[in-house]
């Protein structure tokens, strides 16, 4: 139980974090995202310190392998943040939650890519009809969801470079936020002392709420990737990978009824295709993970362990 409930709790401030960012919709959308940077180095360097973890840093750069897989990892979470951070300040989160309900099905593109991975029939299935959605949208509204395929393909992208890294999730993330710290030092002494942003920058110390939250976009950042990472250890794939879709189901439901952001009729074509997609992708895996996990499958496991 202690498993999903971190899972839910993770998901849960995911989801409901366009709320936060939507409160600093009058800050720059980069400065915003040099804060979450800097105060997210600062929080995960606490935690490692905490945890005595701290010279775990050295094997996620220590060596020119693990060093360049950190900074293109880094690019993409930067480049990831930043999207999210910037649809949502600009009206657009129904799209960004468009691009989290994608995302499990680029990922499958991608290991197909990247890792040959096969397509099985629900797999197909569930691409053909994700695929269908986004015809419609671009049909309809005249223009290629590009929010959304940016954060599924930048997330994705983030998604293979970890693959394979040595480093837990909290130490390769320290690694990461660690190299783009530096650019994000320089833009913000930009900002403050050179006025680069223009109107609305420097917010930081300006008055206590900004500043607060601003601060905040460490721990909120933090947070629910350590307890997601906990939920990773604790529950089978499959059900991490159900619990996730409550992230994007809060930020569609926060966008709609919160920011009362439009939803055309081909939204309503396009986003139960995505669902219906989902539910055969997801179904096929639980049935997968059943089976794996069933006593005749484990009896045939170890009698070929045993020859």
């Amino acid at each position: 139980m202690r498993g999903i409930a971190a899972a839910l709790v993770a998901n849960v401030i995911w989801g409901l974090s366009p709320l936060f960012y939507k409160a600093l919709s009058h800050v720059p959308t980069l400065e915003v995202l040099c804060h979450r940077t800097l105060w997210s180095l600062v929080f995960f360097g606490f935690v490692l310190i905490a945890g005595r973890r701290l010279r775990e840093l050295g094997g996620a750069l220590g060596s020119p392998t693990a060093f360049v897989a950190s900074a293109f990892a880094a690019s993409m979470i930067g480049a990831n943040w930043f999207l999210f951070i910037w649809s949502v300040q600009e009206g657009r989160a129904v799209e960004a939650s468009l691009g989290y309900y994608i995302f499990p099905l680029v990922s499958v593109v991608l290991g197909v890519v990247f890792f040959r991975e096969t397509l099985n029939s629900v797999r197909l299935v569930s691409l053909a009809l994700v695929s269908v959605a986004v015809c419609l949208l671009t049909w309809g509204l005249g223009a290629l969801p590009f929010v959304s395929l940016a954060l599924a393909l930048t997330f994705g992208a983030y998604s293979v470079a970890k693959k394979n890294a040595v480093s837990g999730p909290v130490v390769s993330v320290t690694a990461e936020v660690a190299l783009l710290a530096p650019v994000a030092l320089v833009w913000l002494s930009g900002v403050h002392f050179l006025g680069w942003a223009g109107q609305g920058a420097g917010a930081f110390g300006q008055n206590f709420a900004d500043s607060l939250l601003l601060a905040l976009c460490g721990p909120i950042t933090a947070t629910p990737l350590i307890l997601y990472s906990f939920a990773a250890r604790q529950l089978r794939l499959a059900t991490v990978g159900l619990l996730q879709y409550v992230n994007p189901t809060l930020q569609f439901l926060v966008a709609v009824l919160v920011f009362t952001e439009p939803f055309t009729h081909w939204h309503a074509m396009a986003f139960p295709l995505i669902w219906i997609a989902l539910a055969i992708y997801s179904f096929a895996g639980l049935r997968l993970d059943r089976s794996a996990r069933s006593p005749a499958s484990r009896s045939g496991t170890e009698a070929a362990t045993d020859t």
